[in-house]
């Protein structure tokens, strides 16, 4: 057999009648969840109120997985403001905030 791709006589495909693929509209509702947000919330709360700089930072980090990955602006962006809010007062909080009792500095 010869594999030659110059056969189109013989080409079954018949290309006026093919169509452009359009992906369906999919609302703000329906998008999937943003796991790195809520991730960024959970770690940006749990510095602020245990006083963790580790999560603090991890916060910081996973807001700005979210921030690279947004799909829907108007909510991403609020959860990504308030996880930077909670990140931000941790870090401020636990770096210049007052000492922790029982740590020794």
């Amino acid at each position: 057999m010869n594999n030659n791709n110059n056969n189109n006589g013989n080409d079954p495909r018949q290309p006026s009648t093919a169509k452009q693929y359009v992906p369906p509209a999919v609302s703000a509702q329906d998008l999937p969840v943003d796991y790195s947000g809520f991730i960024a919330v959970v770690f940006g709360i749990a510095g602020v109120l245990f006083r963790y700089k580790l999560s603090s930072w991890l916060a910081i980090i996973f807001c700005a997985q979210s921030l690279s990955n947004m799909k829907n602006v108007e909510t991403d962006l609020k959860q990504i403001s308030m996880a930077m809010m909670f990140a931000v007062m941790g870090l401020v909080t636990n770096y210049f905030g007052p000492v922790r009792p029982g740590t020794q500095s």
